[in-house]
């Protein structure tokens, strides 16, 4: 088995880019999961510059930062609240992600819809923006 390295900021880039496009193909469900892959993405990547304690293979090292996005938006929060610069980098208390779940890559398409997408865009939107902002501070690359 090969093991890649974990890059937080390319996958948060690639989710997003083809959740972008999945959704104008009105392909909902798996725009809706590529969304909630790309706001997770992003997260671990502001978590890393947060300090974030690493594994070997670049990922999470503590099991309870191994989470996905209804999950991972407060474990942002514990890494945000004890880091110097992360007053600028505060989320929305309501987590967009709470009804998106991994194992929704199970369900049939029409369980999905555009409006569903829409709110989870909009979560994922709001990371990419943090992104932004770490990147034009100086925090990430």
């Amino acid at each position: 088995m090969v093991v890649m390295q974990t890059d937080f900021y390319d996958a948060h880039e690639r989710h997003w880019h083809d959740a972008e496009i999945l959704r104008t193909r009105t392909r909902w469900a798996n725009a809706d999961h590529l969304y909630g892959f790309a706001a997770e993405c992003g997260l671990k990547r502001l978590m890393q510059a947060f300090d974030m304690p690493l594994g070997m293979d670049g990922g999470p090292d503590k099991k309870s930062d191994r989470v996905h996005v209804d999950q991972a938006w407060a474990r942002y929060e514990a890494y945000r609240f004890g880091h110097h610069n992360g007053a600028a980098y505060t989320l929305p208390a309501l987590n967009p992600f709470l009804d998106w779940s991994v194992h929704q890559r199970y369900a049939k398409q029409t369980e999905f819809d555009e409006a569903l997408v829409n709110r989870h865009r909009i979560g994922a939107e709001i990371v990419r923006n943090k992104i932004g902002l770490a990147r034009a501070d100086g925090m990430l690359p």
